[in-house]
């Protein structure tokens, strides 16, 4: 039985468990944030469409990057203005189910696959740089249910990565993800370096970690979906602390510059209008305000599954239900009684 078969069913169990773990935020007197989403701001050619949109993310520059499920995985370059530029990747052996797309501060380009298990990093031009992981190879066969435990997490294997992100020295971590319960860190290099995480519900113990960032001190902060919070790792992987009360983190992303924010998204689930709402925080879990609530309507969400938030007055947001992306400019929070 190779590993590869193990990691898909333990995931298929997981995955169920997730689902419904679903809560409401316990957070209460929240500000609420005013905010307008910018009318039909991706422009696409004639005859192409976006799937469901899961990932965004921007580069310096301000070009937009969607990675979406569609009849393929596709990854789409948009400039600032949302105009379409190209196609990134058609064909790629290392696309198969779109999970979540990150820019570094090179502006190269990096997408996390939960199909092939694989983190890609591409130049700008597009150009393979770096793989982590391996796509399970058809010769394995096809998938037969093992009995037991899933086999030990390895240092280059992941099982359903979820998401990747950078510290300052360009360490690599990524959140690995539905089958290991995990998160890894690589060097810039790509060689592993630890890794630390396993199935729970303690600290430094997850259940579907399913987003990640990294802070200016190279914190981590993740998305712990499947235990209703965020929980933050120092740049070794220790734990330092978590966010109980903003409900069912779907995704989180940290903003640049000298004062950085978090944001985090209690994102209704794929068969329900429940929750919806993105938290804006302090680093420290103290929330700043809310804003945007479920459903399809614009200013509405449908399964936010990623936040860009390079610039955190103007973020983007990959919606997996509703099949878009749109762009968000916030305004000062007002008082509020929620």
């Amino acid at each position: 039985m190779s590993r590869y078969l193990a990691c898909t069913f333990a995931a298929l169990l997981l995955t169920a468990v997730s689902a419904a773990a679903q809560q409401k935020a316990t957070i209460t007197g929240v500000a609420e944030i005013p905010f307008t989403s910018v009318p039909n701001f991706l422009k696409l050619p004639p005859g192409e469409s976006l799937g469901e949109s899961v990932a965004v993310a921007t580069d310096s520059k301000g070009h937009i990057f969607v990675y979406h499920r569609r009849d393929t995985t596709r990854l789409f370059e948009f400039d600032r203005n949302g105009a379409f530029l190209k196609e990134i990747g058609k064909g790629y052996y290392g696309f198969e189910f779109a999970h979540s797309v990150r820019v570094d501060k090179d502006d190269n380009i990096w997408t996390v696959d939960e199909g092939t298990n694989l983190v890609t990093k591409f130049s700008p031009e597009g150009k393979v740089l770096m793989v982590l992981g391996r796509r399970p190879p058809a010769v394995d066969g096809p998938v037969v249910f093992p009995v037991g435990p899933n086999p030990p997490a390895q240092k280059y294997i992941l099982c359903r990565p979820t998401d990747v992100g950078w510290d300052p020295q360009g360490n690599i971590f990524v959140s690995d993800g539905y089958g290991n319960s995990r998160v890894v860190k690589y060097d810039k290099n790509g060689v592993f370096l630890k890794m630390a995480g396993h199935r729970g519900t303690g600290p430094l113990e997850f259940n579907t970690p399913h987003g990640l960032a990294v802070d200016a001190q190279g914190n981590v902060y993740i998305a712990d979906r499947g235990n209703n919070r965020v929980q933050v790792l120092d740049n070794e992987l220790n734990f330092k602390a978590q966010y109980l009360n903003v409900g069912t983190p779907w995704t989180v992303c940290v903003s640049p510059g000298p004062n950085q924010f978090l944001f985090s998204s209690n994102s209704n689930g794929i068969g329900n209008f429940d929750n919806g709402e993105i938290y804006k925080m302090q680093l420290d879990g103290k929330i700043i305000g809310r804003f945007g609530e479920a459903g399809k309507q614009m200013k509405q969400f449908g399964s936010v599954h990623e936040i860009d938030c390079r610039d955190p007055n103007g973020i983007l947001v990959g919606e997996l239900t509703n099949w878009r992306v749109q762009k968000l400019l916030l305004k000062a929070p007002t008082n509020s009684t929620r």
